[in-house]
């Protein structure tokens, strides 16, 4: 069923302008790999090789990792971190974990050591600068964890520096509109699975339908749909690039698969090509 509703993998290019962004970094390309979900279901062996395979072919100058390694047990992290030490950039790879890396309370632990020790940068409201003072590379805690604090990090910042900040949930864009975020790179919603071409994702719209009923009926909404509704609030933002008042966001679909599948939101390695504005 998986391997029936999943597509494709797509690779997705975008080009992203920055303001202010040094001349030595005009046309630097990130790959942006996420949501892997590996636990032997939610992505195969074969998909997983090609998003390797097709993020070395982008000869990034950064790898950018934006969380959900597995889905609730931490274990199979030892057996993605072998497939993971293939990934090729010349900056190194930056990383920080999703809901599901937090599950349970070893569970941090064990991924970011686990990536730690392929050479994988993982950030918990931690700054990095792989590509020197004039682009941080900010890597938040999870939203749903007790310890995200984006004023913590974010306000170390000089306001006139550009960065890119790493937050596995896009709903985080709201919160993070006060502060100055050139590139937000996030995932999670897997691009919200089912969409409608010309639409976009269902339970976006599905959301808006909802709230124009009355509350007598909405006791009735499917369980499915319900949960949905938990996993992100801002539907619209379920993939691809977004301006959140001034500051700019991208959402990639990710590579796992969920039940009932994907339909017309094939898996994606996004390659982001960063220009000055």
């Amino acid at each position: 069923m998986n391997w029936l509703f999943t597509g494709r993998l797509r690779v997705d290019e975008v080009t992203v302008k920055i303001a202010d962004l040094p001349k030595s970094l005009q046309g630097i390309k990130l790959v942006q790999l996420t949501d892997f979900h590996y636990d032997g279901v939610r992505i195969s062996e074969k998909l997983l090789a090609q998003a390797i395979a097709a993020s070395n072919k982008a000869e990034p100058d950064i790898i950018l990792l934006t969380g959900d390694y597995v889905t609730d047990d931490p274990t199979p992290i030892h057996q993605l971190a072998l497939r993971l030490k293939d990934l090729q950039s010349r900056s190194g790879i930056y990383a920080v974990l999703g809901n599901h890396d937090i599950h349970y309370q070893h569970s941090k632990t064990e991924i970011t050591s686990a990536l730690n020790n392929i050479g994988v940068n993982v950030l918990w409201n931690e700054i990095a600068y792989p590509l020197g003072q004039e682009l941080p590379i900010v890597g938040l805690a999870d939203y749903w964890s007790r310890e995200f604090n984006p004023a913590l990090v974010m306000n170390q910042l000089n306001p006139s520096t550009p960065r890119i900040v790493l937050s596995h949930n896009p709903d985080t864009a709201k919160v993070l509109s006060q502060w100055r975020v050139d590139l937000q790179l996030s995932g999670h919603t897997h691009g919200g699975h089912i969409v409608l071409p010309g639409i976009g994702p269902v339970i976006f719209h599905y959301q808006k339908l909802l709230k124009q009923l009355p509350q007598k009926v909405r006791q009735w909404e499917p369980a499915l749909l319900a949960n949905c509704s938990k996993v992100v609030r801002y539907w619209e933002w379920a993939k691809g690039f977004h301006q959140v008042l001034d500051n700019q966001l991208y959402v990639s679909r990710g590579l796992g698969t969920y039940s009932p599948g994907r339909l017309f939101c094939p898996p994606e390695v996004t390659v982001i090509t960063l220009i000055g504005d």
